[in-house]
């Protein structure tokens, strides 16, 4: 029931649209796109302010001789970076905090860069205030809300700080840099509130997407659970109770011999009621044909299986129906010994003989046993899937377990009836 429920839920997933940025995590459907969307915005944003300050920088610097050049590559280089990786939308999160990083660096060396340099103009903005605002967005696509903020916050106000450590902490640049810092400050707050916002919105609507689809595969699971409900006691009472029917009413031995046909064909399918209701054909095969389908399906159990086998030459040939039904009750006990016993001393051996004609399949494992009278009523792994199978089909079924081990004998007599 737990595999049903997860592949309901992936075929609930399966209904919404994907791309290449919410595949990675299909509960993030709405934030991947938000997600890109801001980065679409940064870079374009980032390329028109980043212009504007090369612009600048091509002006009359305040730094000293030396300085200008690799103060502009210190930072436009990151810059560009930023720029492409935001519109490619590889890795824009790194090289957006790389910038961020380099820009608060490179106002903290701004003093020294420019001590002894060209007075600077109250009026005149240096090149590198143009990029305090694209550090702050750049904080949007790299940082988390905490870290976002603090950059709001301190870039603004230590681009004030240096610009009057640059002016000498003349009283002309007071109000010149205070406006500057509080357009910094306002613009880079509603970037930030607008990126949260929108972050915020995109998550209520994946946990609600997600409680939906979590609601329709509950649903979904439950109506599937009905229906095999419903699948099932249909079986009981078209098969079963038909079989019990004829076999009250026959009174003759042709009757008879029907109402035991009924009773085993009602056996078999719901034995195999989880398998496709088509059985194949009945066309006989090899005793060794067993053994082989027995290994091929152990693998695909994921069980690799060596059947001993011992099978005389004069072995006659075993009905497609019963051969179907001892590999089957056969792997059902592979599969138990796996998962109670967790495959210890597994071993199963296929021996078939010419006189009386037959094949006896035998599964061992050397787990701890169990009481086989003890089986509870609903446990069909064995009850269904092994005695009602074998018993279906004319043969005989023998369990015997204890602290050494468990052995699950299953016989077939080509004398027998089935």
């Amino acid at each position: 029931m737990v595999e049903a429920g997860r592949s309901v839920l992936e075929a609930a997933w399966g209904r919404l649209p994907t791309s290449r940025e919410a595949t990675e995590n299909l509960g993030s459907f709405t934030r991947a796109r938000i997600e890109r969307v801001i980065t679409l915005l940064v870079g374009p944003g980032s390329l028109i302010l980043g212009a504007q300050a090369v612009f600048a920088s091509f002006g009359p610097g305040d730094e000293r001789p030396g300085w200008h050049l690799p103060m502009v590559l210190a930072v436009f280089v990151p810059l560009t970076a930023m720029v492409i990786a935001c519109v490619a939308g590889r890795f824009p999160r790194v090289f957006s905090g790389l910038f961020a990083v380099v820009y608060v660096v490179a106002l903290a060396v701004w003093p020294f860069a420019t001590a002894g340099g060209a007075r600077p103009v109250p009026t005149e903005e240096p090149w590198i205030f143009y990029l305090v605002n694209v550090a702050t967005v750049a904080t949007v696509v790299a940082f988390p809300l905490a870290l976002q903020i603090v950059w709001t916050v301190v870039t603004p106000l230590l681009f004030g700080f240096v610009r009057l450590v640059q002016a000498g902490f003349d009283e002309r640049f007071f109000l010149p840099v205070g406006l500057d810092v509080s357009f910094a400050l306002i613009l880079g707050s509603v970037v930030v509130v607008l990126g949260w916002t929108y972050r915020s919105v995109a998550a209520n609507v994946d946990e609600t997407r997600a409680r939906a689809v979590a609601s329709y595969a509950a649903a979904a699971a439950a109506a599937a659970t009905e229906g095999e409900r419903v699948a099932v006691a249909a079986l009981m009472h078209d098969s079963v109770l038909g079989a019990l029917l004829a076999a009250e009413r026959a009174t003759t031995p042709r009757e008879r011999t029907l109402a035991v046909s009924m009773a085993r064909e009602a056996l078999t399918r719901l034995a195999n009621a989880e398998k496709d209701p088509w059985e194949g054909s009945d066309e006989p095969v090899d005793a060794d044909r067993l053994a082989d389908d027995l290994e091929s399906g152990a693998r695909e159990m994921g069980v690799q299986l060596q059947v001993a086998r011992s099978v005389d030459p004069e072995t006659p040939r075993v009905p497609g129906r019963v051969a179907r039904a001892l590999v089957l009750a056969a792997l059902q006990a592979v599969a138990n010994a796996v998962q109670h016993a967790n495959a210890q001393g597994l071993a199963v051996q296929l021996h078939g003989r010419a006189e009386p004609g037959g094949v006896v399949v035998r599964v061992r494992d050397a787990g701890d046993g169990f009481e086989v009278d003890q089986i509870p009523e609903d446990r069909l792994g064995i009850r269904g899937s092994i005695l009602a199978r074998v018993t279906a089909v004319g043969g005989r079924t023998e369990i015997e377990s204890g602290s050494n081990g468990t052995t699950v004998t299953l016989e077939w007599d080509s004398g027998d009836r089935w």
